[in-house]
């Protein structure tokens, strides 16, 4: 087994930039209009949809990555990059034999070192070739329309000339009024009936407005010139309805009707508490006791002396509750606020003391740590599904004061080269609350076991030395350290069936590390645990 160190923690940094100046396809071009769609909202004022297209702008001359399509059958591990885990584009070779994007290889070599990202061997960047048979492959592979609910299927060759994005009936284009994606056969419709910024029209005098910022309502109740409207003397018994342009002449030319209306409502009002109820009649204005005739009739002879006096009495007992109840409910509102402030100062402390116990927790397993990987089952499911299955174990402490470390259980899937249905299994450093009392790089042996469950108790053992001029070995300068140290093929899967190493859907990780903070070079003493099952001359360690 072949001893490498992973920079899989950097690799998704590495592949965010390229070569400059690259010319792009059809296909590419569909994609960042997909970056371009998620940056822009339909609600964006004109400033910030500026600066999005701005930042689409952006995106648009920056290098891409592989070619992120739907590929079917699904793509092979070979024709994969390795930084950006996607189809290679442009293929490059190494001298090593290893495979990745033009622009993904060159940035990590600029950035990361010359080094290659797989195996850790020097690389120059002179001496990467172009691997045409790689990219006349890949431009064979059949992948599926971009473009949602299209099943049709054709080569990648043909989506990168857009022979068929040309006349998808599944494309899309941004509205060009409020720049939301919508297909290309229902722009029109979505343009006059469904787009928040489309026109809207003033039925009164056609005047137009944009639908979203609801500018027609307020016009059309306070501004329109040709909005029909009621005449202000209405509450009066003034029946007329004008358009509003017209309002001014009919106060004027209706002044003294208006003035007898208002003097025949109030007198009603004086004399019984009610608003007269008969419509007015334009008409010569007759004497003062007829007019009051005329109220007293209006009055209908069904009112009281005393009924203006009960109704403003309940008028008064109705206000004096309301008041009462806005007071009760304010009270209530403080009383929930600060009762919300309680509770999330309580959530609060309670994590905090969570943290503290489990950290302290961490402390006492004194160098000998147990890792229960609870719901196995289902990570076999996803590994056999082609699925990465990542886990990592809590923190734990080689003593106190000691080093803080973790580890990481890999399932290789079917497909990856060379160690496809193996359990990979790594120790990471970790930032620790003693790391400025510690010596550093970290030195010492490290045993980790996958326990047998059932009575026979045949543990599978691996023992390994640190090498303290590893990166993984170094003091952490972020809470995990991405390098690791450990095994790549640790057990296979086959092997788990063989034995009760998964029982009651729990699988057991067992890490008893020894340190040695004196640098001697001879093996440290061990605590009683597991026997070690040679791995045999093949075995060797892997550095993740």
């Amino acid at each position: 087994m072949a001893s490498f160190e992973s920079t899989k923690g950097s690799l998704p940094e590495d592949g965010d930039e390229g070569a400059a100046g690259c010319e792009l396809s059809s296909c590419e071009l569909a994609m960042l209009e997909r970056e371009r769609e998620a940056l822009l909202s339909p609600a964006e004022s004109p400033g910030s949809f500026s600066a999005s297209l701005q930042a689409a702008a952006a995106a648009a001359a920056a290098p891409l990555l592989g070619y992120d399509v739907e590929f079917d059958p699904p793509l092979e591990s070979k024709y994969e990059c390795p930084i950006c885990l996607m189809a290679l584009r442009n293929a490059i070779q190494t001298p090593c034999g290893h495979r990745f994007c033009k622009n993904c290889i060159e940035k990590s070599i600029r950035d990361a070192g010359q080094r290659c990202p797989v195996d850790n061997v020097r690389l120059l960047e002179k001496q990467l070739f172009s691997d045409n048979f790689a990219k006349r492959e890949i431009l064979s592979l059949t992948v599926r329309c971009p473009n949602d609910d299209c099943e049709e299927k054709m080569e990648l060759r043909q989506l990168e000339a857009s022979t068929h994005l040309a006349r998808c009936q599944f494309a899309t284009a941004p509205c060009p009024q409020c720049q939301q994606s919508v297909r290309t056969s229902r722009l029109e419709e979505h343009a006059t009936a469904e787009c928040r910024r489309r026109p809207a029209t003033c039925p009164d005098c056609v005047a137009q407005f944009c639908y979203e910022e609801r500018e027609i309502e307020s016009h059309c109740d306070t501004d329109c010139p040709k909005a029909p409207i009621a005449c202000n003397f209405s509450t009066f018994g003034c029946k007329e309805r004008m358009q509003r342009h017209d309002l001014a002449e009919h106060m004027q030319e209706f002044t003294q009707s208006h003035l007898r209306c208002m003097a025949e409502f109030l007198r009603g009002l004086s004399l019984d508490g009610a608003a007269p109820k008969s419509p007015w009649t334009p008409g010569p204005s007759g004497p003062p006791e007829d007019q009051g005739a005329m109220a007293m009739a209006a009055c209908g002879g069904g009112c009281s002396p005393s009924q203006p006096t009960t109704e403003l009495q309940r008028l008064r007992e109705m206000d004096g509750r309301l008041v009462k109840q806005d007071h009760q409910l304010r009270e209530l509102t403080i009383l929930k606020e600060t009762q919300a402030g309680q509770l999330a100062e309580l959530r609060r402390r309670v994590s905090a003391l969570e943290d503290t116990v489990k950290d302290l927790e961490s402390q006492q397993c004194q160098g000998v740590f147990v890792w229960r990987l609870r719901g196995f089952s289902g990570h076999l499911r996803s590994q056999e599904a082609g699925l990465p299955v990542v886990e990592h174990s809590p923190g734990f402490y080689t003593g106190r004061p000691g080093y803080k470390l973790c580890l990481r259980l890999h399932l290789q899937t079917p497909s990856a080269p060379r160690c496809s249905n193996f359990i990979s299994l790594f120790v990471h450093t970790m930032q620790g609350a003693f790391d400025g009392q510690l010596s550093w790089p970290f030195q010492g042996t490290i045993r980790l076991a996958i326990l047998d469950q059932g009575g026979e108790q045949q543990h599978h053992v691996e023992a390994m030395e640190t090498k303290p001029d590893l990166l993984a070995f170094q003091r952490p300068v972020i809470q995990r350290n991405p390098k690791g140290f450990g095994y790549v093929t640790f057990l296979h899967l086959q092997q788990l069936s063989q034995r009760a190493f998964v029982k009651d859907d729990t699988l057991l990780v067992r890490c008893e590390v020894t340190p040695r903070f004196d640098g001697a070079a001879a093996a440290a003493t061990h605590r009683d645990g597991p026997a070690v099952q040679p791995r045999g001359p093949e075995a060797s360690v892997s550095r993740d």
